[in-house]
């Protein structure tokens, strides 16, 4: 996703109308570095349990989707510039999330909880894109 942002940054989103409380953004990349360190291991407790197991490779399966889904947020969002576009992927992101959590809670109660700051962090990265589309539409 780094790949779109840094390039978008200086030349177009510091230009866009933000709500008030969007965080400075010094706040981002702490906050994903320790969102991917739980993901990570929320992935490997379940992994752990062995992808022969069918319950198993769904839910590995859904985190991927999810990774997918939250890569082509930047992409749309920074590469192509579009908060509408963003805004429309990250609600079927957090529905896929929201899978992910409920796969993993039937493998590994531990991985899913490890899951919650992430979707609560989308949830509110959903408000803030939400609100930068309205306003600069």
């Amino acid at each position: 996703g780094s790949v779109f942002t840094s390039s978008s940054l200086d030349t177009w989103y510091i230009f866009l109308e933000k709500p008030s409380y969007n965080p400075p953004s010094w706040v981002f990349f702490p906050v994903w570095t320790t969102l991917y360190t739980l993901m990570g291991i929320s992935l490997y407790l379940v992994w752990e349990k062995g992808l022969q197991h069918k319950e198993v490779k769904t839910g590995v399966f859904l985190f991927g989707l999810q990774l997918v889904l939250n890569t082509l947020w930047s992409l749309l969002f920074f590469g192509l510039k579009s908060p509408y576009y963003a805004f429309l992927e990250i609600l079927v992101l957090w529905i896929a999330i929201l899978l992910t959590i409920i796969q993993f809670w039937k493998i590994s109660k531990s991985a899913s909880l490890l899951l919650v700051p992430y979707i609560l962090w989308v949830s509110f990265a959903a408000l803030l894109n939400y609100q930068i589309w309205v306003l600069n539409s």
